[in-house]
């Protein structure tokens, strides 16, 4: 079994930053990617960023260039960095783990919300 335990979400004003960090904990073998997704009621839940086991990143056009997404590998941690928030970044963030042969797993969510 594994847990996945999202924090560091909260209010910001425009333009602020806030770090997401997602702790993995149980039987954490065998990675194949690590993802950050966001929802907002109504919507369907959209990948934010994504990282492989070798370390390639992908993010969705919306964040490109002011999110970024990291793993501390010895701490089973993975970041997300995210700077210059908009309005429409405000969401609830899950944290996403996807080992190989095994099922997919997910966090509880974290509330980002960005407003003035």
């Amino acid at each position: 079994q594994v847990q996945l335990v999202e924090s560091g979400g909260g209010l910001v004003q425009p333009g602020g930053s806030l770090r997401l960090s997602c702790a993995a904990s149980g039987s954490v073998f065998s990675i194949n990617a690590m993802g950050w997704y966001r929802q907002t009621p109504g919507k369907q839940r959209e990948l934010v960023a994504r990282i492989t086991g070798g370390g390639n990143t992908n993010y969705a056009d919306s964040v490109k260039g002011r999110f970024t997404i990291t793993t501390d590998i010895a701490k089973n941690t993975m970041y997300l960095q995210m700077s210059s928030l908009k309005p429409e970044d405000t969401a609830v963030y899950y944290c996403h783990l996807q080992l190989i042969g095994a099922p997919d797993y997910w966090g509880q969510g974290t509330q980002v919300t960005v407003s003035s």
